[in-house]
């Protein structure tokens, strides 16, 4: 009697693709000094995630390598084998079905995660184990907190185009997270991006000087035209024809 096997039939695409073409890291580091407010004006306002997705520990902050991945519904089974593949300096991006009433990620595969130096684990789901997350140092990113178990069930893809928090997300895409949220920047457009949040984040930062001096927001960000366009009225128009806006400089 025969012993051989009939070969299972290939999935296509593959549940797990394992060859990506992740960002230079260099280029990474220096998208990720900037905030995630600028780099989405930066690049068009474009790229930020889903409002709700937040840190457990707004100290946290990381840039790196999409690493996507779709889990089942309360199911952890493809997050735990992205653990499993994913490399250093990956973000694992995981789309879960939004379903906030599942503690899908906790201190123990924070610690498997953080052995292997992924950058930071962003869930549309939820998690538990906060207090430990926050001692542990990785950044984890959720769209809630819950103690609800899993289970360990569903396959589903891992380094294909997501749609997560809104955005498309393709794998190799950076990834930049901090206190006021997420951003997605296309990984042909991080060096290009960062260059214009520098920019921005220098502005900034002569604007602030400029308010200490004693400069207003009113002409600094040339609103005297803006408002008088709009018909502004103040009550104190019968004594000054400027509404108290000062002079147009």
């Amino acid at each position: 009697m025969s012993t051989a096997t009939t070969p299972r039939p290939l999935t296509f695409p593959p549940h797990i693709t394992t060859r990506i073409e992740r960002p230079d890291a260099a280029s990474l580091e220096h998208l990720g000094r900037f905030g995630s407010a600028s780099i989405h004006e930066a690049q068009g306002r474009r790229g930020a995630v889903d409002s709700r997705i937040k840190p457990v520990d707004h100290s946290m902050r990381f840039s790196g390598s999409a690493f996507t991945v779709v889990g089942g519904v309360r199911d952890n089974l493809m997050l735990q084998v992205a653990i499993h593949y994913a490399q250093a300096g990956d973000v694992i991006l995981v789309s879960a079905g939004e379903l906030g009433q599942a503690g899908t990620f906790g201190d123990v595969l924070a610690n498997a995660a953080k052995a292997k130096g992924i950058a930071a684990v962003v869930t549309d789901s939820g998690v538990r184990d906060t207090a430990s997350l926050r001692e542990l140092g990785l950044p984890v990113f959720s769209g809630s907190v819950s103690i609800t178990g899993t289970v360990k069930e569903t396959l589903g893809p891992i380094n294909q185009p997501l749609v997560f928090g809104g955005q498309l997300v393709y794998p190799g895409d950076a990834v930049v997270g901090d206190a006021d949220g997420v951003v997605i920047v296309r990984r042909d457009e991080i060096d290009q991006v960062a260059a214009l949040s520098e920019a921005r984040e220098d502005h900034e930062s002569e604007l602030i000087e400029l308010y200490k001096a004693g400069r207003t927001t009113i002409d600094l960000c040339n609103l005297h035209d803006v408002l008088r366009a709009k018909g502004l009225t103040t009550d104190i128009d019968d004594i000054d024809p400027d509404h108290g806006l000062g002079a147009r400089p």
